[in-house]
């Protein structure tokens, strides 16, 4: 008993000037939700995606994942738009759902936290009988990697050795494991060679610089791949069916990343897809070898082909719903592919391209509450220039009537990241209902434009995405159908310092800000990120022992320049993130009240780096829509 007492002590230290607790979620100044607002979106809340984990071994169905309840859960299905049947029942949401390709076990690989603080643990479940199996220690930070082919083990990546460094670890189904690297930074495994003897693994330093290693797993020695004295980024890479190449995305001697194909015997390198100047997302390849699918972020949006391996002839396909395409799952005959597709007007759902028709069979399709998804709106591809003559875009989610409509420009996480046109039930709620425009920018540094302009807010240049969004508000201006009185900035994490930072240098143009697990000043952010996150940071936003560097962030930091704010401003923050500590949130929100500026605060207790169970995200909804109602909409 006297430690729940200690509990709540701590809590009431932390948070003393709470208003109010409603579950796990601690809140000051946030007024409760009016019914007319937890009923008008109710339809919007009552949403769902699904997306295949794995095929089973004999191809009869597949693994995926989705909700029916307050987390993410595993489920079978076992034809198209057939039943789900959950198999898994945790109170945190659910990662993998690999099944083992060995034919004597039955059962497949999966990873859970707790309360979002992202120490995955990795597990098996055996659907034999319905045990699950814990294969780490309970404690470190471990990521699921590929099985060996004939399935009796598998590699992950984990932080055990020291709580730093991120090493790759083979493990088999007792939990016998063996560490085959051992280096400084992040490291993960990629493919095994068919022998199972071999195992590429990967290092990764930033999004403009990785490293390709091949490790033999009996003795340890580990040759790097491709040596160059340029720096490379590396998407994916794997061996080859046959063992006999390596297939491989970089960008080397190109701003975007190419498909490519290494003949180990010729020690020969071929670029496959020079023709299509956009990054390879994804590629994945059919069991025999003879077929290959690979997908293109084309100005943020998805486009798959289906080659035959051999002289790289593309298969012709029926066209597929549009939308965002991910998983690229082979089925065991080679003859069939697992799709995930979503778009902003339908959620994500599980397709699957029949190759020897041609024609894609849609497996599973999810619940939207009831709602017309063909009344809601598309989006519309923005490109602007900026400040120095940069060409930056967006997508604009923009209601039917003829306006002036308020708007709400959101900024997207990473930085190294990219909106790309998907399904948010929110924003569509806010557009239908609201009647809120919604500007989903693409500032510079982030993904998917090319190796050169990802790197032009990195260091120094930080502020110049800021101005980005400065030339956006231009943009805006200039709109007849846009109210330029009535603009609002939304983001998380990289996206909440970017809402702070437009605070600090626009607040006289923009009427309120919704910051979730934002960082607001970038010294105490890499101070007391989880220490196996922080040079990997550092490699973005700088280097803080550099004393001129260490200048420019505090300079530049929002909580030094919050006294520049004077619009309210919703801080949304859970209190497990190892990302973002909770710290970042609470500095921001009392210097604001400090300021006598308007600040309603939220945090989780049960969530990290953003809200994943499911009455958390409704009242996160919910309050956020209240707060643009009285702060935008008015």
């Amino acid at each position: 008993m006297k430690y729940i007492i200690c509990l709540f002590i701590f809590i009431d230290t932390v948070f003393s000037n709470e208003n109010k607790q409603v579950g796990n979620l601690i809140m000051e100044n946030v007024p409760d939700i009016p019914l007319d607002i937890s009923e008008q979106s109710r339809k919007y809340r009552n949403t769902r995606s699904a997306s295949c984990r794995s095929w089973l071994r004999d191809g009869s169905g597949m693994i995926i994942g989705t909700r029916f309840g307050e987390t993410s859960q595993l489920h079978m299905l076992n034809m198209p738009m057939g039943s789900r049947n959950q198999i898994t029942f945790f109170d945190e949401p659910i990662s993998g759902g690999y099944m083992s390709p060995d034919p004597s076990t039955n059962g497949f690989l999966f990873s859970r936290d707790n309360g979002g603080n992202e120490f995955y643990q990795i597990y098996f479940y055996n659907l034999d009988d319905g045990s699950v199996t814990l294969l780490t220690d309970g404690e470190s930070r471990n990521s699921l990697g590929p099985w060996s082919k004939n399935g009796d083990r598998f590699a992950f990546t984990s932080n055990m050795g020291n709580g730093v460094d991120m090493n790759v670890y083979v493990s088999d189904l007792s939990g016998n494991q063996i560490k085959v690297v051992s280096e400084q930074g992040y490291w993960f495994p990629r493919s095994w060679h068919p022998d199972d003897n071999k195992l590429i693994v990967g290092k990764y330093v930033s999004i403009n610089e990785s490293y390709v290693y091949i490790v033999d797993i009996n003795n340890g020695t580990m040759e790097q791949f491709n040596p160059k004295s340029e720096k490379i980024s590396y998407g994916g890479a794997s061996f080859s069916s046959d063992g006999e190449g390596i297939y491989y995305s970089s960008d080397e001697g190109a701003e975007f990343r190419y498909l490519r194909y290494y003949d180990i015997k010729k020690d020969k390198h071929t670029i496959l897809t020079e023709n299509i100047p956009w990054d390879v997302s994804n590629f994945s390849q059919s069991d025999d070898g003879k077929l290959m699918a690979f997908t293109t972020n084309e100005n943020a949006i998805t486009k798959l082909r289906v080659v035959k391996t051999f002289g790289f002839r593309e298969v012709k396909i029926s066209q597929l719903p549009y939308g965002n395409i991910g998983g690229l799952k082979f089925d065991p005959s080679g003859n069939k592919i697992a799709l995930n597709i979503n778009s902003s007007k339908t959620p994500g759902d599980v397709y699957v391209l029949n190759l020897i028709s041609g024609k894609p069979v849609q497996w599973t399709k999810s619940e939207v509450g009831g709602l017309n998804t063909e009344s809601f709106v598309d989006t519309e591809l923005v490109e602007i220039s900026s400040f120095d003559g940069l060409k930056v875009s967006g997508f604009l989610y923009k209601p039917d009537s003829p306006g002036p409509h308020p708007v709400v420009v959101y900024i997207h996480g990473g930085p190294e990241s990219q909106f790309r046109p998907g399904f948010s039930s929110t924003f569509q709620y806010w557009v239908k209902e609201l009647g809120v425009a919604i500007l989903a920018t693409n500032v510079r540094g982030s993904s998917g434009f090319g190796k050169s302009f990802v790197k032009l807010d990195n260091g120094f240049l930080r502020e110049n995405s800021v101005k980005d969004i400065g030339a956006f508000l231009d943009w805006i201006d200039s709109r007849s159908d846009l109210n330029q009185e009535k603009i609002a900035v939304f983001g998380g994490s990289y996206g909440g310092y970017m809402v702070l930072a437009s605070m600090t240098h626009y607040n006289e143009r923009l009427r309120c800000a919704v910051d979730v697990v934002g960082i607001s000043n970038f010294v105490t952010f890499l101070k007391n990120t989880k220490s196996y996150r922080r040079d990997l940071r550092r490699a973005e936003y700088g280097d803080e022992r550099d004393p001129k560097m260490l200048e420019h962030l505090e300079s530049i930091s929002p909580n030094n320049n919050a006294q520049k704010i004077t619009k309210p401003i919703f801080i949304v923050q859970g209190y497990n993130d190892p990302r973002v500590p909770v710290t970042e949130a609470e500095q921001m929100r009392d210097v604001i009240k400090k300021n006598g500026g308007e600040v309603w605060y939220m945090v989780a207790m049960d969530e990290g780096h953003g809200f994943r169970k499911k009455f958390n995200r409704d009242y996160y909804m919910n309050a956020v829509s209240l707060f643009f109602k009285e702060h935008l909409i008015k």
